[in-house]
């Protein structure tokens, strides 16, 4: 008997899986995808008219070259029935060769990669590399790699899903489409290095219409009044004025409350009415990936591709189920193992009568909720398994499973009315008298304050006006997105699907369009104007209600419900007819163009009126007379940063309502101003934040940096001249007057570390690719990384052994990292890390690729091991 070949797509899952396995089988990793449609540079269109596929025979018309040139380089033709050109991925070819080499020696081929349609994907490309008759493939899907659900799964394999299959290349053709044909239309009409996606585009609207909402609003002053009382019983209570004459009491400024305030002192009170009942919260239900990323952004301050990254490495370990879902389904057996782990930890009143079910209408596949593998492995017994934040999210993921099977929490609401005349105040409490499901949850997330205890006052107790409190607020605008509500708000929307929702928030951050800012999402400008160019032409594609359309048929695609080519040509025609009518000149409907808008500044060199840009490295000045064709071009530029990157001073919601109030609108369109200082500090440039399609702007002159004078004293590492505080695009450095040596400063206002060379070490080469490792040093410590950085992104940890090999071409301040212990007590070997919080480096011994609990550091002159 031969042997079994059986492919996943992760090294880690290959791993866990082999233990399960006998000897028979040979499980190999495809370290992801290993074919896809070519990687290259989007093409810039020329002017041409782009036709559509012939919708009875799909025949193409006479497409002239330069459609034809796109084309090839999109690897997909719509004009030929969709043919594809797949291509093995660079540095791949390696692992194709080898699972062609085992799948000749094998009898029988397992395709066993993840069973989302990605997955699905992987293994049909799988299949056409390594070839041959159909019947030698299987394909076997779980969604927990434990030995049971593993040889299980085995046991009963299935055939490859094509219409999964062509779900995930009709959302990747499209893609495609969008990304090559808009792209280029963007650079021709916006500004060089744009690009726009299908779904991407979408989720930057989102946030760029939400940043139009909170510029245009105007706070409006409001005021609330408390007061506070002692009773009969000389016990202190608060009260809320709640309403006037039988109306909602309203106050609308400082007038309103000195009014009432003196009536209101003149008053007797007396307690009219006191209401308790009973309140039932039921349990929350188990994960999906879409609540996982937004509980794991609130409580552990997780982005949504850290969330995802640790997750995979749980799912792949074998400890939690499969991670990008969308159902909240619970499997028969795992609801009997969490209900009788329930009545064995905490008895019979913290469980159901019967299990609770919970259904998700919007589900569209038949996956399980995210839930422990094995329910009594608790957090507390992988502390020598994983590290720290993937134990945090395990045991989120644990809590939640548990508590969504337990009873529900039992509340007590007390309601104290007072009256006064005209007046009406009340006093809410809400007091835990069960706790249920909220005994396995973090508590913080149930805390309550205390007011008054009920046993000590009655109905007809008059009770005794001490003071009261008025208090000002502001209307505030729409909240900002974070992570949590961008992602929920995709999902409400329809927008994307689990496996996506990570994919989408990074590319938009990539992309420049959107920034973070203490957690919260901001519009760059030119986010703001790519998005109004493609609202104008494209405002099909980038539609909530098409694009949740465009999902569905997707999943339509996927139940074998709709032909899928069928729908990319629909999907082309439409998107064709779009395209065509941009490329055409503005005041012929074609897309807009980004002129600048011209401020009252004269440029310093030409004396020409200074405009505003806007490109893709930011907001800047340009000079009026930049023009290539004329003779007497003017290339002067101003660059231009925002104020709050430099005095960092919108920390929270309350600091932008603030700002809204006081910051400077408009004249000609009430919308509030971006305040920019030129990094010569000598203006201050108040933009429209409608610019460009409003020319509102102004111009203070004076001088604005008001750190420059902590750093006057400070020398240049490398030469010893006298360094100056300049602002860049990427924030506050300084610069050598001598030998331009640069050097950050922190957002803490420390200076960052200076620069180092890299060091070569061609002998250490990369694992991922054909490059070798230089060690770098930043703000973080030492690391390995390619010497293509960043260009090729392999980076790791250096081992100390390899410095002690090479001590003599590490520089001198590095030296005493290579004196350190090579090797713990026990033999394991020790690599290089940063402790954040003490700022320095220090050692820790590997086992297996993790770490374990032994650590060094360097103490006094000589390496000291940490004491746990």
């Amino acid at each position: 008997m031969g042997k079994t070949l059986v492919i996943v797509e992760s090294p880690a899952k290959a791993k866990t899986i082999n233990q399960y396995l006998n000897n028979n089988y040979v499980v190999k990793s495809s370290i992801g995808h290993i074919r896809d449609l070519p990687k290259s540079n989007h093409y810039i269109l020329k002017k041409h008219k782009m036709m559509i596929p012939n919708e009875k025979n799909n025949q193409t018309k006479k497409i002239d070259k330069q459609l034809s040139s796109i084309i090839k380089r999109m690897g997909i033709d719509p004009y030929n029935n969709w043919e594809a050109n797949y291509q093995i991925i660079p540095g791949k070819e390696k692992i194709a060769k080898e699972l062609k080499v085992l799948a000749k020696q094998a009898d029988h081929i397992y395709l066993a990669t993840d069973l989302d349609r990605e997955g699905e994907a992987i293994a049909w490309h799988l299949q056409k590399i390594i070839g041959g008759n159909d019947d030698r493939f299987s394909r076997v899907i779980f969604n927990e790699i434990t030995e049971n659900k593993i040889l299980k799964a085995f046991k009963n394999p299935i055939k490859l899903n094509i219409n999964r299959v062509n779900a995930q290349q009709a959302r990747r053709f499209m893609d495609r489409i969008v990304g090559y044909m808009v792209s280029p239309l963007l650079w021709k009409k916006v500004a060089r290095g744009l690009s726009a996606g299908r779904v991407q585009s979408v989720a930057v609207r989102l946030i760029a219409e939400r940043e139009q909402k909170i510029k245009t609003f105007i706070p409006k002053e409001y005021w609330k009044l408390q007061a506070n009382f002692k009773t009969s019983r000389n016990k202190e209570i608060k009260m809320d004025i709640t309403h006037f004459n039988k109306e909602i009491f309203h106050l609308e400024n400082q007038n309103d409350v000195s009014y009432h305030i003196e009536l209101l002192k003149k008053l007797s009170y007396k307690i009219t009415n006191i209401e308790i009942k009973k309140i039932s919260i039921k349990p929350p239900a188990p994960y999906i990936t879409s609540t996982l990323q937004q509980a794991a952004n609130i409580y552990l301050g997780f982005s949504v591709k850290k969330t995802m990254l640790i997750a995979q490495r749980l799912y792949e370990a074998g400890y939690i189920t499969y991670m990008r879902t969308d159902s909240t389904n619970i499997s028969e057996e795992a609801l009997e193992n969490v209900r009788n782990y329930i009545l064995e930890k905490f008895g019979n009143k913290y469980i159901n009568k019967c299990a609770i079910i919970y259904n998700n209408k919007n589900s569209q596949e038949a996956h399980e909720a995210i839930r422990p593998s094995n329910i009594n492995l608790c957090a507390e017994k992988l502390i020598k398994t994983i590290e720290l934040d993937a134990r945090k999210l395990y045991e989120l993921i644990w809590c939640q499973f548990i508590a969504c099977q337990m009873t529900e929490a039992q509340y007590e609401l007390t309601i104290l009315t007072s009256t006064a005349d005209k007046y009406k105040l009340q006093s809410k409490e809400r007091i835990l008298i069960f706790d249920g499901w909220n005994r396995i949850l973090p508590k913080k997330r149930h805390e309550h304050s205390k007011f008054f205890d009920v046993k000590d006052i009655k109905v007809g107790d008059n009770i005794c006006l001490k003071k009261l409190l008025p208090n000002q607020y502001f209307t505030k605008p729409i909240s900002r997105f974070t992570e949590a509500s961008l992602v929920k708000e995709l999902e409400k929307m329809g927008i994307g699907r689990p496996s996506t929702y990570s994919t989408i928030i990074s590319t938009i951050q990539d992309r420049g369009y959107i920034r973070i800012e203490n957690h919260r999402f901001y519009i760059e400008k030119i986010g703001e104007i790519v998005t109004n160019c493609l609202k104008k032409n494209f405002s099909e594609l980038i539609d909530y209600n098409f694009t949740a359309y465009m999902e569905n048929n997707l999943d339509k695609i996927a139940n074998n419900k709709v032909e899928w080519k069928q729908v990319l040509n629909n999907f082309f025609e439409n998107f064709i007819k779009q395209l065509n009518e941009a490329e055409k000149k503005p005041q012929e409907g074609g897309m807009p163009v980004n002129n600048m808008v011209l401020v009252s500044l004269d440029c310093p060199l030409c004396s020409r009126k200074m405009g505003i840009r806007n490109a893709s490295t930011g907001v800047f000045l340009g000079c009026s007379g930049y023009d290539l064709k004329s003779k007497n071009c003017c290339k002067k530029t101003i660059n231009l940063i925002l104020e709050n990157k430099i005095i960092n001073n919108l920390k929270n919601e309350f600091d932008e309502i603030s700002s809204l109030v006081t910051r400077k609108r408009c004249q000609k369109c009430n919308t509030v101003m971006d305040i920019y200082i030129t990094t010569d500090s000598k203006y201050k440039v108040y933009i429209c934040g409608n610019n460009p399609r409003c020319d509102g702007s102004e111009i203070e002159k004076g001088r604005f940096n008001l750190e420059e004078n902590n750093y006057i004293n400070i020398k240049c590492d490398k030469c010893y001249s006298k360094m100056n505080f300049k602002i860049g695009r990427f924030g506050k450095y300084l610069s050598c007057i001598n030998c331009k040596n640069a050097r950050k400063i922190l957002k803490d206002g420390n200076i960052a570390p200076p620069t180092e060379v890299p060091v070569p070490f061609p002998e250490l080469l990369c694992e991922k690719s054909n490059d070798y490792f230089v060690l770098r040093n930043s703000s973080t410590g030492i690391f390995f990384s390619a010497s293509t950085f960043p260009k090729l992104r392999e980076t790791r940890a250096p081992l100390v052994e390899e410095l002690k090999r090479f001590i003599n071409r590490l520089p001198n301040n590095l030296k005493y990292l290579a004196a350190a212990p090579s090797t713990d007590p026990e033999g394991n070997k020790t690599i290089i890390r940063y402790n954040r919080d003490k700022k320095q480096q220090y050692i820790v011994s590997i086992k297996k690729g993790k770490k374990t609990n032994w650590s060094a550091f360097y103490t006094k002159g000589k390496w000291q091991e940490a004491k746990n």
